[in-house]
């Protein structure tokens, strides 16, 4: 079996260890367009050692953000300066990744320090959408429900953004299909009650992740890998489950994804979720086993025996580390030393005394 610390190729691209940084919003960007701070906090993970460092949710359209300050790919201009992040990136021996993003329903508020309230349309929020017109929780807008046109029109968006991700240098791609945000919204039947294509059967329910599956497959490079996020339950009676996503991966394998990042939950306000080390690890491995495709592991981990176990017993083939990265970015060198691992030829000789 695989170690941690065993290289990861996923068609031409080979990542250097199974460590990865999950995407995380950082609610620092201005119209769209990534500012110093992602460079540095980016390029602080790739300087630390992790093999993949992937960046935060970013809108395929201005209305699909999260906030008014989340990072976009929905102009040619957001291009230049995530060139320069990734060719930073890359530069230190790890690869760029971007998470393409909606947020449907969870759209147009404010950011979480500022009270992640509603923000109204007179001071730069806006309206917001959805499957269905079911609001995500009180306190959240009614989103307006998607036509079939408007829905075609945001698989054309999602492929115009991967075009612009692939022209700002990065190799490895992920649609956000979890925690609650629009395609999440398509896919569970908590939040998506349509009566046409895309509403009811899984097949309908799914339809939407699919388009743009196939949509971005048929822009993004082949020798590239291409990859997705989804919750695979919302812990919910009634709502999207853990053998709906065993089913989903075998499709989304079908149409050329590589490698399914398991998540779960965020689609729900009432879910009750018994978080604790390892909690998402078993999804990982289900659908690993039951879908025959590549899985990575996402959510408290935080220890390197516990990170190289979950590698080491196939469970998953890359780890994906959030909250504990910020903690330590040269978490990579810490679980390396740990795991007896290090190869000191990839740390930064500014930082040599660090590991030593």
């Amino acid at each position: 079996m695989a170690h941690l610390f065993d290289e990861l190729k996923v068609k031409s691209i080979t990542l250097r260890n199974r460590i990865g940084v999950s995407p995380m919003c950082q609610y620092s960007s201005r119209d769209g367009h990534a500012q110093d701070w992602h460079l540095v906090h980016l390029g602080a993970f790739a300087r630390g050692g992790a093999g993949l460092v992937i960046m935060e949710a970013t809108g395929v359209e201005a209305a699909g953000r999260i906030s008014a300050h989340d990072n976009g790919l929905y102009s040619d201009e957001h291009v230049p300066f995530l060139k320069r992040i990734t060719d930073f990136i890359h530069g230190q021996g790890s690869v760029a990744g971007i998470q393409l993003a909606h947020a449907g329903r969870k759209a147009s508020r404010t950011r979480p320090w500022e009270g992640d309230a509603d923000l109204p349309n007179a001071q730069g929020g806006w309206d917001v959408v959805g499957p269905s017109a079911i609001p995500f929780a009180e306190g959240y807008r009614t989103p307006l429900e998607l036509s079939e046109n408007e829905i075609h029109g945001l698989v054309q968006k999602f492929a115009d953004a991967a075009k612009r991700a692939h022209a700002a240098g990065f190799k490895w791609l992920e649609l956000h299909g979890a925690h609650g945000y629009l395609i999440h919204n398509f896919l569970s039947p908590l939040s998506n009650q349509r009566k046409d294509k895309y509403g009811g059967s899984f097949e309908n329910r799914t339809r939407f992740f699919k388009e743009i599956t196939e949509s971005v497959n048929g822009v993004w490079p082949k020798d590239l890998p291409l990859t997705v996020r989804f919750s695979c339950t919302d812990y919910m009676p009634g709502g999207w489950n853990v053998e709906e996503s065993v089913l989903l991966a075998r499709e989304l394998k079908k149409l050329g994804v590589d490698l399914v990042d398991c998540s779960s939950g965020g689609n729900a306000k009432e879910a009750k979720i018994a978080v604790g080390a390892n909690y998402q690890v078993p999804f990982a491995a289900q659908i690993r086993r039951e879908a025959e495709i590549a899985t990575a592991a996402v959510g408290m981990i935080t220890e390197p025996m516990q990170a190289d176990a979950i590698v080491r017993t196939g469970q998953a083939d890359l780890v994906l580390l959030a909250r504990e990265m910020l903690r330590d970015p040269q978490w990579a060198f810490r679980a390396a030393k740990a795991l007896h691992k290090m190869d000191r030829a990839q740390v930064p000789p500014q930082y040599l005394r660090s590991v030593s």
